[in-house]
């Protein structure tokens, strides 16, 4: 399994952007590669923890593990109440801390155990796609227009 470079660095850029509260979301993947990070409704964070309402999950939609931020720096180790969630929300899980630089992250399986995650380069499909998408309906707008 791998992460996209470009979903890792959405997700350093999530949590600084919301430092010094924690954040917390869910990772989804096409086949062995980590490429979407989605967040639930009623999510609560403070600078202790994060709170996802898992019952607030569309139907259908599937995920291998979660993410979230510690704010405090280089406290990447997983706490009690990490471990539960764990346990019950797949077998990848990625917890980023303060600075939230590229070595500031590590991910872990369902048990808490750390894991390797290779980064990789890649240029996500979906993103293309819906600029395509976006275009083609543009250009429609424009044909109508006229």
């Amino acid at each position: 399994m791998g992460i996209a470079s470009d979903t890792l660095d959405f997700i350093l850029e999530v949590s600084k952007s919301t430092h010094p509260l924690e954040f917390i979301g869910m990772l989804r993947a096409d086949e062995n590669l980590i490429a979407y990070v989605f967040f639930l409704p009623g999510t609560v964070s403070s600078d202790e923890n994060a709170v996802i309402q898992m019952d607030m999950m569309p139907l259908g939609l599937s995920y291998i593990g979660s993410v979230h931020s510690h704010p405090h720096p280089s406290s990447t180790k997983p706490s009690e109440q990490d471990l539960l969630m764990f346990a019950e929300t797949g077998d990848y899980h990625i917890i980023t801390c303060y600075p939230y630089e590229a070595d500031n992250w590590k991910c872990y399986d369902s048990k808490g155990e750390e894991r390797k995650l290779e980064v990789v380069e890649i240029e996500l499909e979906e993103e293309e796609e819906e600029e395509e998408e976006e275009q083609d309906e543009l250009r429609t707008r424009e044909e109508l227009r006229w």
